[in-house]
């Protein structure tokens, strides 16, 4: 060791310190205050370094250079992250202590292309403005060396731990600089870096979502918006201007299979552009080999940069949490957002997995909240992808991964599928399930994956959602059969669950032909008298019936409750329900008096065993209220006003069972005429199905429906007519163009369209619906026969008979062949069909139909129906138009005598039909009994109606005219002075029924014709 050594001086005055150097070959040079100009060395290898006197100052007194950047090559293809950028801007503006940014986010999000354009941009601000890329406390050491180096070059040569030292030092006497640490992993590399850097601005960017909380403000970086995500992949496409825009078709498609992830567009980007293929054929070629094209990029492309590779180095860094890898793989087979914790909660311990997941979550390769897990959808593609070179992809934990997402599932399932409690949870797992169907080779599937879609199906099945339960109960049924047999039980249960789907859907002729094929294996497996057999028996008789087969349908069901009655007793619920769905097929026919009778028989043994709070009463309760509609709306709002009461205090407000009450109600009041408060219910019933269901739900979709024809039918047609195309549009987007309900809604969109006068637009719209039906259905379904029946009545109101009358007669030719000539349906047409006659004037063939029609009714409905009184009404009409009043009035004689029975001297359709037999004597030259039948007429619609009643008025019109024809001018003239005064207060001065009476009155006063055949 070398000793120091004592002054000259030292006896002569005080000491100057000492130079002291310690260690084996340590030097100590004492330059008495000035410069060292000499060359020191020490030590094997030394490395002897030269440096100008004056660049060794402090730190402190050392200015930038101007124009001291280091940032990598700037993107032309940037686009978007306006709120980041502002967001940075905000933050990284201010002066005095450093501000430090943390940027962070999943790996290829575009962290580093954001923190370099922003930083670009910042030349004229900050200086210097210094890039490291600090993975690593060596790389940050070697950032900083060469950031000191930057700042004195003459400097660049000393040793790395005294560049690093110095940089140190100057950052922390130094503001207005600005420095980037990319890619940071941990944030304790970082952490002795802020000690020192406390007066300019540092953005970090990391992975790491965690650990920023007393280091920096942390912005989170997600994927680009869809647009952008569009606008960037065809700027890299189209950057040389010579594709053509053709050739971008598959491009906005391709941006979201690849999760709008910035480096994954630029890598397919980059592929695309080298290969010359199109964004369609690469997404072909990515559903073909995904791990392939995952891994694969252009020539000359950094391989470390492809997305699998850069979140294979994020999983390296897990390997000390093995779960951590797996749950990812499991995480991979479900939808990528809001996956409850339930569905890795048996992955492990519940330390090992709460472990696990806030691993995965602070690299960012998932999010997670308290309740849920999310996961980019791309991760979760590349994850899935099978890689036997890849150690986090290898193909058998692919495979186990998958089964555990099976397991987990299964574990979740509720125990019911009709439970109200648990639909909540079967909503927040079906989208799992769902993507689960969307990417397991179906090859794959166990018997426990049949098992968790077949009860998948079955809940949506009973939430009327079976288009979307189809395919879930078409791949069980295909996965038991493969694993268990065609007759084991559990497929037999998901093939009968998919045959009912087939019904709902509307697709009669499968379901038909599997319930038959059902029927034959139950027969074999069970015989031919099991209670199973006679349930199945049951279902195919349903299907039948809703194909118009009624009359097999009938003869099946009442061999199936006699069966059930005789096995299981009268009271036993499988019987109620066989009499209940008989009590259908008897309204289907128009037998409501049979229907009405088993629903009134199946509710009083279903009050007696169920109780009357059961949903079984309830719903039995409904279907009787529903059989009244027609003949007694009364009756029916009766009786669904009192179900609606019962059902709140059992069901609840927003049960689907009382919120089909509610719109039941609603048409029961359209069909009575009471059209604002079927509006107000209809608003009701949508209101809590688009809260309680959401607003693509079937059931929403109706209700919407059933408000826009409430709102045509009252005239409202600048709310009906746009809300009716919604439910049409809403229906091909959520149910697909072959639903029923969209056909439906588009019969329903064409009758507003009639109603509001845009005859030619009803004519189109209508013609549309009857080719759609024809191709869905078929030609023969009674729906085609209807859509056909409909574009007949559209060309009526269009005028043009000539088209029409085909089309009826067409219509009634297959309701005969298809329901039977004694059918409602049929007869409806049939009266159709006679009107149209009736009004081209061929009267008779009009007669003829009518006669027919009355006849019919009488037959199948009785005597003492209404509708048979309306058919005997519509007799004598057409008899009174074709001139012939002498053969009318016995007919309208008797219908007043029939309605006053049946229905009661205030009933409209007496007050009616009185008008109508005075109008025919008035006809027949019978002077006074026309005026005494008027004189009547007008004072019981007074009485009945009010005196401000269109057809009080339209009575008084009659009695007014009916003075005229009687040669009693000065009465009529004062009768039509009094009338105009009310049509002017109760209709307008512009009404057309005001103009008729003032027309009516000028020709009596000699100004003009009167109009003796239109009432106001």
């Amino acid at each position: 060791m070398t000793k120091s050594r004592k002054s000259a001086e030292e006896s002569n005055g005080p000491t100057r310190p000492s130079v002291i150097a310690s260690g084996e070959r340590s030097i100590a040079i004492d330059t008495q205050g000035g410069p060292f100009l000499g060359v020191a060395s020490s030590g094997d290898h030394t490395t002897i370094v030269h440096v100008p006197p004056h660049e060794l100052r402090p730190p402190a007194s050392v200015d930038a250079p101007p124009g001291v950047v280091r940032l990598p090559a700037l993107q032309a293809s940037f686009v978007g992250r306006a709120r980041e950028l502002a967001l940075l801007d905000e933050t990284l503006t201010g002066s005095g202590a450093a501000v430090v940014q943390a940027v962070h986010g999943l790996g290829g999000v575009g962290k580093s292309t954001l923190a370099a354009h922003w930083a670009g941009a910042r030349r004229e601000v900050d200086n210097p403005i210094w890039w490291i890329t600090a993975d690593s406390s060596g790389a940050l050491a070697a950032g900083l060396a060469a950031l000191a180096a930057a700042l004195q070059p003459a400097l660049a040569r000393l040793p790395q731990d005294q560049l690093k030292e110095r940089a140190l030092q100057w950052l922390a006497t130094h503001d207005g600089w600005l420095l980037i640490l990319d890619n940071v992993t941990e944030p304790e590399d970082v952490q002795p870096l802020l000690a020192h850097a406390d007066k300019g601005r540092i953005l970090i960017t990391s992975r790491r979502a965690s650990g920023w909380h007393d280091t920096a403000v942390p912005i989170h970086l997600d994927t680009l918006a869809p647009d952008e995500a569009h606008t960037l992949l065809t700027r890299i496409l189209t950057g040389d201007a010579t594709r053509a825009a053709a050739d971008l078709d598959g491009a906005a498609e391709l941006c979201a299979e690849v999760g709008y992830l910035p480096l994954a567009i630029e890598q397919v980007g980059a592929y695309i552009v080298q290969t010359g293929i199109t964004p369609r054929a690469y997404l072909r070629l990515l559903a073909e080999d995904p791990a392939y094209m995952y891994r694969r990029a252009k020539e000359g492309y950094d391989s470390e940069r492809t997305i699998a590779r850069i979140w294979a180095i994020t999983l390296d860094r897990l390997t000390d949490t093995p779960l951590a890898g797996h749950l990812l793989r499991v995480l991979a087979w479900y939808a990528p957002d809001a996956i409850p914790r339930a569905l890795v909660g048996p992955l492990g311990s519940e330390p090992a997995v709460v472990d696990a997941v806030g691993r995965l979550a602070a690299y960012s390769m998932i999010s997670a909240t308290e309740d849920f897990l999310d996961v980019h959808r791309l991760v979760q593609a590349v994850t899935r992808a099978s890689d036997p070179d890849d150690p986090h992809r290898r193909p058998h934990d692919i495979v186990r991964a998958r089964e555990a997402a099976v397991a987990c599932l299964n574990d979740a399932l509720p125990t019911a599928v009709d439970a109200p409690d648990r639909f909540s949870a079967w909503r927040r797992l079906i989208p799992h399930i769902d993507a689960l169907a969307q990417h397991a080779d179906p090859d794959s599937d166990t018997a426990l994956t049949a098992y968790v879609f077949c009860r998948a199906g079955a809940f949506l099945q009973h939430q009327s959602l079976n288009p979307l339960a189809t395919p879930h109960l078409e791949r069980a049924g295909r996965g038991f059969t493969r694993h268990l047999g065609a007759r084991h039980p559990n497929t037999l249960t998901a093939r009968h669950h998919l045959a009912r789907a087939y019904q709902d859907t509307g697709d009669l002729s499968r379901a038909i032909q599997l319930y038959g094929h059902l029927l034959h294996d139950y027969e074999q497996v069970r015989g031919p008298g099991h209670a199973e057999t006679l349930i199945l028996r049951r279902s195919l008789a349903q299907a039948l019936a809703t194909a118009g087969d009624v009359g097999s349908a009938i003869p099946m069901l009442e061999r199936v409750l006699d069966a059930q009655e005789s096995l299981l007793e009268a009271d036993h619920p499988d019987a109620l329900t066989t009499r209940h769905t008989l009590a259908d097929a008897y309204g289907q026919i128009g037998d409501l008096r049979k229907a009405v009778s088993q629903y009134e028989r199946v509710l009083t043994v279903s009050e007696e065993v169920l109780g009357p709070d059961h949903p079984d009463t309830l719903a039995t309760r409904a279907n009787l209220a529903g059989a009244h509609v027609s003949t007694d709306p009364d009756k029916s709002i009766e009786l669904y006003e009192r179900l609606l009461n019962d059902q709140e205090r059992v069901l609840g407000s927003e049960h689907p069972g009382t919120l089909t009450t509610l719109s039941s109600l609603s048409r029961a009041c359209v069909v009575k005429g009471e059209l604002q408060r079927a509006i107000a219910l209809c608003e009701r019933s949508l209101r809590a199905r688009e809260k309680s269901l959401g607003p693509g739900h079937p059931d929403t979709l109706l209700s919407r429906s059933s408000l826009g024809l409430a709102l045509s039918m009252a005239g409202d047609m600048a709310k009906a007519l746009p809300l009716l195309q919604q439910v049409l549009d809403d229906c091909l987007e959520c149910l697909g163009a072959d639903h029923p309900d969209t056909l439906t809604a588009r019969s329903k969109l064409a009758e507003g369209h009639a109603r509001a006068g845009n005859a030619a637009h009803a004519v189109r719209t209508h013609l549309h619906c009857l080719r759609e039906t024809e191709r869905v259905l078929g030609t023969d379904h009674p729906d085609t026969a209807t859509a056909r029946h409909n574009l007949a009545v559209a060309y009526t109101m269009a005028g043009n008979t000539a088209r029409a009358v085909p089309l009826f007669e067409q219509t009634l030719t297959d309701r005969i062949r298809i329901l039977g000539a004694d059918h409602p349906q049929t007869n409806s047409v049939r009266v159709t069909l006679a009107k149209t006659h009736a009004s081209a004037r061929n009267h008779q063939r009009a007669l003829l139909l009518f006669e027919q029609a009355w006849r019919e009714a009488e037959r199948v409905l009785g005597t003492e129906d209404p509708g048979t009184l309306s058919r005997l009404r519509d007799l004598a009409t057409a008899h009174l138009q074709a001139g012939q009043p002498t053969l009318s009035i016995p007919l309208y004689e008797r219908a007043l005598k029939d309605s006053t029975r049946l229905l009661g001297d205030d009933h409209v359709q007496t007050l009616g039909i009185r008008s109508n037999l005075a109008t025919a004597h008035q006809s027949a030259g019978n002077t006074r009994e026309a005026l005494d039948g008027h004189r009547h007429s007008a004072a019981e619609c007074r009485r009945v109606l009010g005196p401000d009643h269109p057809d009080t008025l339209g009575a008084l019109n009659n009695l007014a005219n009916a003075h005229a024809r009687a040669g009693d001018r000065s009465r009529a003239i004062e009768s039509y002075e009094r009338l105009l005064t009310d049509c002017r207060r109760v209709f307008g001065t512009d009404d057309q029924r005001t103009d008729l009476v003032a027309a009516n009155l000028a020709a009596l006063r000699g100004h003009g014709p009167t109009r003796t055949d239109d009432r106001p």
